[in-house]
């Protein structure tokens, strides 16, 4: 990889970040929250220059839906001297989490079993504890991935007794909706499911993922505690 270029040819994605984080403190203030939201970048859409230029912007969060890419940009920007937080978001394979396992910060999308056993597999390779959301389908799609609510806390239950795994809290993705304020009543039950297995499985500090480009003002008025943005980012004009 080459010397990044100067800062200025990457302005458009300073601009998009400060007015992201703009959105969410006001978001924060709407909804009479404190601002301590994280905002995750979701890179896939990003350039590796983009990404380099992104995180030495000051970015320390980066999301990745494919494993591969997990993997190759960490070492990347590893060899640049950044070493941003890694989250897996995407739909991810059993034979695939050997390739995130020594490296990924917070795997965002568990909704299986077989799944749990083979993240506790590799993590217990590594001597490590891997921290994993639970994706809830809030929305009940059938041709979407996740735990359905009702099933959640049982899910959790066989989760939270894998040592090998932190049980961090809750992701959800909502349907595909053109008016993000359709997006509430999804996030708004995801959040009191949430708030019921934080307490019966005593987690501190609780994660609730959701919102993405279209939502995120939303989803951090009901609650979300780390949102998802990849597209508003790197937008030009």
């Amino acid at each position: 990889m080459s010397e990044l270029l100067p800062n200025d040819e990457y302005s458009y994605i300073r601009a998009n970040v400060e007015e992201v984080k703009r959105e969410i403190r006001l978001a924060c203030e709407r909804a009479g929250r404190e601002d301590g939201v994280r905002l995750v970048a979701v890179t896939k859409s990003a350039t590796d220059e983009e990404l380099i230029a992104l995180c030495r912007m000051g970015i320390s969060e980066i999301g990745e839906n494919r494993p591969q890419e997990l993997a190759r940009r960490g070492d990347l920007l590893a060899a640049q001297g950044l070493f941003p937080a890694l989250h897996e978001i995407g739909n991810l394979q059993k034979n695939k989490v050997r390739l995130i396992a020594p490296k990924v910060s917070l795997i965002h999308s568990l909704d299986d079993l077989s799944l749990a056993a083979e993240i506790a597999r590799q993590a217990e390779k590594l001597g490590r504890r891997i921290p994993v959301l639970v994706e809830i389908n809030s929305a009940r799609e059938a041709q979407k991935g996740g735990v359905l609510p009702e099933d959640a806390e049982a899910f959790c239950e066989k989760v939270a007794k894998d040592e090998r795994l932190a049980l961090c809290g809750l992701m959800t993705m909502g349907p595909v909706l053109e008016d993000a304020e359709g997006y509430r009543p999804y996030f708004r039950r995801t959040k009191e499911l949430l708030d019921r297995i934080a307490d019966r499985f005593a987690i501190e500090d609780p994660i609730l993922s959701m919102g993405m480009s279209d939502s995120f003002a939303v989803a951090v008025e009901e609650g979300a505690t780390i949102v998802r943005v990849g597209r508003r980012l790197f937008q030009k004009g």
